[in-house]
């Protein structure tokens, strides 16, 4: 029955194929990650393909705070997400089973290395469970352990794409190397993330000097400049060749837009790639062994408009369209 007495109308084929079954408003309800199932307990992740995780950290922010508050944000933006990719005509959800898996426990909130274990041991579930996360940090120094526990299940070093202005390969600040702006240099380190297959795209700016550890250990930096002067389709091919056929995760650091697009991040640099190229090169990677990704340095304090809370969350549905069809070329669960 309807709230006005009356009975429920069917879904509408055609509204059934672009928003899903749920026949209410966006805006109500409590909100889920793409408005898909909670399932917060690791008993209830059995036979789901792709877990959708929050991870509400940012203790290893080198300036602005803020990106802890990234995951519920998107949660509300990603209402807004539909049913398919209009451009390529993926489906994500008749090819796998999504749920929201609510957020990573951080008993460790004011010790860092604490906390880094925290969120890896939390992976090393998802991973045992067989289940491919899709992540909402955070800053970046998450990835770090999520890479170290997909890397152990996966069991060898994972290729990397990654979408920045910064290279995040940096040394130890002020006593630390788990800080935002180190992880892939840890990673490589600790031999969860293979260099030699590894790419950064939209690097710039008054960092360049502590990326040196990029340069030395192997990686390919594609600065903006450069993605400018190759063009989308180039830096889609270098991207494809360098992360090969190997199991593969995708990293989009929103900073790696320019601020226009995306000013709530912790570290913004002026001159970054648009929306729409940041799409086309994501959809560029269909076919990659894509076993993860995160979306990172959504900081919602510092954008009132809610632009690039709404933007992040585009990006998760591009990358869980990749996740979606790795599901589908391996089997389902």
């Amino acid at each position: 029955m309807s709230r006005d007495g009356g009975h429920r109308h069917d879904v509408p084929d055609e509204r059934r194929r672009a928003w899903g079954e749920k026949h209410e408003p966006r805006y109500s309800g409590v909100a889920t990650f793409m408005r898909r199932p909670l399932r917060g307990d690791p008993d209830a992740w059995t036979d789901v393909d792709i877990g959708i995780v929050g991870v509400p950290f940012d203790g290893g922010v080198t300036n602005r705070p803020g990106a802890r508050h990234g995951p519920r944000h998107l949660r509300d933006q990603s209402t807004l997400m539909g049913m398919v990719c209009h451009q390529t005509g993926v489906r994500p959800y008749d090819l796998a089973d999504v749920a929201d898996f609510g957020d990573v426990p951080i008993e460790g909130v004011y010790r860092l290395d604490d906390a880094i274990t925290d969120i890896e041991r939390h992976y090393d579930g998802i991973a045992a469970a067989g289940v491919l996360p899709l992540s909402a940090g955070g800053d970046h120094s998450i990835t770090l352990p999520i890479m170290r526990a997909l890397a152990r299940a996966q069991g060898q070093p994972l290729g990397l794409v990654h979408f920045d202005a910064h290279c995040d390969t940096g040394p130890e600040l002020f006593g630390h190397k788990h800080h935002h702006g180190g992880p892939f240099k840890v990673a490589v380190e600790d031999g969860a993330l293979d260099p030699k297959r590894t790419i950064q795209i939209g690097i710039r700016g008054p960092a360049e000097p502590l990326w040196a550890f990029s340069y030395e250990s192997g990686m390919t930096v594609i600065h903006i400049e450069d993605l400018y002067a190759m063009g989308i389709p180039a830096v889609i091919e270098r991207a494809r060749e360098v992360a090969g056929d190997g199991p593969t995760y995708l990293s989009f650091d929103v900073d790696g837009l320019d601020p226009v697009f995306a000013p709530g991040t912790g570290t913004p640099e002026v001159g970054g790639f648009t929306t729409y190229e940041a799409q086309q090169m994501v959809r560029g990677l269909r076919g990659l062994d894509i076993v993860a990704g995160d979306v990172v340095e959504v900081s919602p304090p510092f954008d009132p408009s809610g632009t690039t809370g709404l933007t992040g969350v585009q990006m998760m549905f591009e990358i869980l369209c990749l996740l979606a069809e790795t599901v589908e070329r391996r089997g389902r669960s």
